[in-house]
């Protein structure tokens, strides 16, 4: 081979290298950059920038033992309503684009709206929890970690029966963060469920 030739070789190798090392360091700041907008999404500050959930769901949330405790142990919005896993996570990202209409046309922009659909986004969250055995919950509410000595009678006897029996935490704990809309819960003390003109009064005019 003549040295002109291997001068060629030596050339494009160095090039095929040089164009590797350059791909993966451009795979590694987009796959970075990717991350971090989407971790950014997934944060309590993202999800209340808008006014449609920092005005009504936010603002139920904030009088629950999930918000404020005696642990100092918090769930966040994406704590519950994001499932950690990528491959889950991503079908999650993709179906909430839906809510980016949402909000473009104004679905629940006014409180009276925002009422009107409450039970309908209510049963969409229910059964998304309901299909993955209430997965979010279940990432720090492991049952199989309960110390039923501790629980209370009722809820000692509730839990393990409704394991036995194949139910999800979701099964029974609606509300737990948020106003029920009018719905039969099933269990606990009877109570009113939250109907629209109790969270949102008429206002009376003059």
């Amino acid at each position: 081979m003549t040295d002109d030739k291997k001068g060629l070789m030596q050339r494009l190798r160095a090039t095929g290298w040089g164009a590797i090392v350059l791909l993966f360091a451009a795979g590694v700041v987009f796959w970075g950059g990717f991350n971090w907008a989407l971790e950014m999404t997934n944060t309590e500050k993202f999800c209340i920038s808008c006014h449609e959930m920092e005005a009504n769901v936010f603002k139920e949330y904030r009088n629950t033992i999930h918000y404020q405790n005696r642990t100092g142990v918090r769930a966040t919005c994406p704590d519950c309503h994001v499932p950690k896993e990528w491959g889950p996570k991503m079908i999650r990202k993709i179906k909430a684009s839906r809510e980016v209409y949402g909000k473009i046309m104004g679905t629940i922009d006014t409180p009276e709206k925002f009422a009107h659909e409450r039970l309908r986004l209510a049963q969409n969250e229910w059964g998304r929890m309901k299909a993955n055995n209430s997965q979010e919950c279940r990432n720090c509410h492991n049952y199989e970690y309960f110390d039923y000595s501790v629980q209370g009678r009722r809820s000692n006897q509730m839990h393990q029966t409704g394991f036995a029996e194949g139910q999800t935490c979701i099964d029974c704990h609606k509300g737990i963060a948020h106003s029920l809309p009018p719905v039969e819960q099933g269990i606990g003390v009877e109570r009113d469920a939250v109907a629209p003109d109790v969270l949102h009064p008429p206002v009376k005019k003059e």
